[in-house]
């Protein structure tokens, strides 16, 4: 029986490849973080459109909006130790610290960086494809009834149900198979294996 093949995402080229797969240092692919990108200038594009338009129209000898003098005249008022003062800040505070780890992550923990045969093609496995090669593979050795596969980034931990044999020797027979089929997924960082083996729970 062949082995079956782990489903990879193949790019051709970096250069044609969208932002969020394209390489950098730390071997990772990069996400583009759409989403919080587009809300951040969502909101900004709709705060500076409405201070735009209450400065025209305080230009233009109108009163300006009301929220802005309540806003005016809070900030004017109320002590900087206020508590509605801290927790604004503390907010805003923690948006941006959010911001700037978004910035700085690479994201995409799901999607394994593969080995690249040449320097312009890029592949990546996703985790759950590589918790499945594994689980495949493990199911094949003799004595094991159930296999669970947690994939980690740096780790793949397994948990074995042996309901006969020795489960020193099932122990062993894990290792091997599992070290050639981690060798087999072709990913940049093979994660380190953690097996444990145990007989079924008894019942009643």
């Amino acid at each position: 029986m062949s082995e079956p093949r782990p489903p990879v995402l193949d790019l051709d080229k970096t250069d044609d490849a969208p932002p969020s797969l394209l390489p950098e240092g730390s071997g990772r692919f990069w996400s583009a973080r759409r989403v919080p990108a587009g809300v951040v200038a969502l909101l900004l594009l709709v705060g500076a459109g409405v201070l735009l338009y209450d400065i025209a129209a305080v230009r233009a000898h109108r009163p300006a909006m009301h929220w802005r003098r309540a806003l005016a005249q809070q900030l004017a008022e109320r002590p900087l130790d206020n508590t509605w003062v801290l927790a604004g800040a503390g907010v805003a505070a923690a948006l941006g610290l959010w911001l700037i780890v978004l910035a700085v992550t690479p994201g995409l923990r799901d999607l394994l960086p593969m080995r690249r045969p040449h320097p312009d093609v890029r592949a990546g496995l996703r985790r759950e494809a590589a918790a499945q090669v594994l689980r495949d593979r493990a199911m094949e050795v003799s004595g094991v009834r159930a296999v669970r596969v947690r994939m980690r980034r740096k780790r793949a931990d397994v948990r074995a149900v042996s309901h006969f044999r020795d489960l020193d020797e099932v122990h062993a027979d894990l290792d091997a198979v599992l070290a050639d089929a981690v060798r087999g997924l072709g990913v940049s960082r093979p994660p380190a294996l953690s097996v444990r083996v145990r007989r079924p729970a008894r019942k009643g």
